[in-house]
């Protein structure tokens, strides 16, 4: 059994909201898309990312497959628009089934995994996230660096011989719960504050996703936030 809650906010700073997501106990499939691009390119870039990963995924595809999928539509209609400003999306899934879960992402979007104690099973495919790998820099520094939100990866931008899906996997607990979440959260919210939140099993996982979006909007709320909270019980 899955006990699950969700939620999206446009923010404070933002005019419309190019995050979307998916959420389905019954299929095992959690998802946020967070979308990028002028003249509401963004909205189309994320919701079609979002339907074709899901549709996907309906016909048997692992997520891999389901987001290369995406990432090939996505840059055909962005190719269609022929528009100087970019069309693009992240994306960050997972798929629980009786046993296992998988996961992929590709951009800066993030699943989180909490275990006695939150940890962050995705990496950000961002320019900082680079540097920070190469050592040049640290967490502190990239929490502040200027250049923070510029990725190196994302679905109608990457071209499908450049795209990188990242991926892991594991075996299911029943004490183990999932996190996905827009950048609008962990921009605003650190891991530690999230952990505090993540970790309340005196509240309901829809409670727990009204608390991080409360905690975003308390902090700033300067982009689109989005979170599912997913519960294996």
């Amino acid at each position: 059994m899955i006990e699950f809650g969700h939620g999206t906010h446009v923010g404070l700073r933002r005019t419309r909201n190019e995050d979307t997501y998916y959420a389905d106990g019954a299929l095992g499939l959690f998802l946020v898309a967070d979308g990028m691009g002028g003249h509401q390119h963004g909205e189309v870039a994320s919701a079609l990312a979002r339907d074709v990963v899901v549709n996907g995924v309906r016909r048997g595809q692992s997520l891999a497959e389901a987001v290369h999928g995406a990432a090939a539509q996505v840059l055909e209609r962005a190719q269609r628009y022929n528009d100087a400003l970019p069309m693009g999306s992240t994306v960050a899934a997972i798929r629980c089934t009786e046993q296992t879960y998988e996961v992929a992402w590709v951009g800066d979007s993030r699943i989180y995994q909490w275990k006695n104690g939150l940890r962050q099973l995705s990496h950000d495919h961002s320019l900082v996230q680079g540097l920070v790998e190469a050592g040049l820099i640290d967490e502190a520094q990239a929490r502040r660096h200027p250049q923070r939100n510029v990725l190196t990866q994302a679905l109608g931008i990457t071209t499908l011989g450049q795209l990188h899906i990242s991926m892991a996997k594991g075996q299911l607990t029943t004490d183990m719960s999932f996190l996905v979440c827009s950048d609008g959260l962990t921009e605003e919210v650190n891991d530690n504050a999230i952990a505090g939140i993540v970790g309340r099993q005196d509240l309901a996982a829809q409670e727990c996703v009204d608390h991080l979006l409360l905690a975003a909007l308390d902090n700033g709320g300067s982009d689109n936030i989005t979170a599912i909270l997913a519960r294996i019980r």
